[in-house]
């Protein structure tokens, strides 16, 4: 049996199938807000912590030759990087869950306190949509008979909230903790073949990083929507643009007068 979301989304393409002379004013608001995946926890940590270290080795390039500066300032990002972002996945979480449930509750009460209110906001959803006269007191109806449903409904579509599990919030902090150190470590990598040409270290690990940055934004293209290109081309730009950024104010420092 289909749960009540899955209800609710099939209520909606039906209205957009059966009325194609109406104009669908509202968006399925429980796809526009899915609940955090693998997919973008790992890009959210990963891309985060390859620029962030990236960034940092670019400038050190600019300011300094010594090789065992580049690891210890790499690796003090990757572990301050990977701690701090598991630490915002976990509270972000954890405060999505609770608007959720403050207004769970909240709707929760309105449906006792004012049902006719809430009755008529179920309506005008509905009649944006596209149903219309009978069709559209008879769904209406329907899903006023069903609290839990409605509850969902008003939930998705009128407070445009979607629910989060208790146990996302540690899932996400794992995996977004992970992927930091993953990423952070991406950029390190070609320094611990090049012995102490620096130079050679910082323009392979560029390249590699260009690279990484690519195939993260395409194979976001590939599980989701989008052109390959287009999002590889697009994360590594933005990557290396932010890696510049650390080069010139290394450069610009370094250049300083003591």
């Amino acid at each position: 049996m289909n749960s009540a979301r899955e209800y609710l989304q099939n209520i909606k393409r039906n209205a957009e199938n059966t009325s194609p002379t109406k104009t669908v004013r509202a968006k399925v608001k429980g796809e526009r807000h899915a609940r955090p995946t693998l997919l973008s926890n790992f890009i959210l940590g990963s891309q985060d912590g390859l620029v962030n270290v990236l960034g940092i080795l670019l400038g050190l390039t600019a300011a300094t030759t010594d090789i065992r500066i580049f690891f210890v300032g790499a690796l003090a990002a990757l572990g301050a990087e990977s701690i701090s972002m598991g630490a915002v996945a976990y509270t972000s979480t954890v405060a999505r869950r609770r608007v959720y449930l403050k207004e769970t509750n909240r709707e929760r009460q309105e449906m006792k306190d004012v049902p006719e209110i809430e009755l008529e906001e179920v309506r005008h959803i509905f009649g944006s949509w596209g149903y219309e006269g009978k069709e559209l007191e008879d769904i209406t109806e329907s899903i006023a008979k069903n609290p839990k449903a409605m509850l969902e409904f008003m939930m998705s579509y009128e407070l445009d909230l979607a629910p989060v599990d208790k146990p996302e919030a540690r899932r996400s902090a794992l995996i977004v903790g992970a992927s930091t150190v993953f990423g952070s470590f991406l950029p390190l990598i070609p320094y611990l073949f090049v012995g102490r040409n620096i130079l050679a270290g910082t323009e392979a690990s560029v390249i590699f990083s260009g690279a990484a940055l690519f195939f993260i934004g395409a194979y976001e293209a590939k599980t989701t929507v989008g052109s390959l290109w287009r999002s590889g081309l697009q994360m590594a730009a933005i990557g290396l643009t932010a890696g510049l950024a650390g080069f010139l104010i290394g450069h610009f420092i370094g250049a300083l007068p003591v």
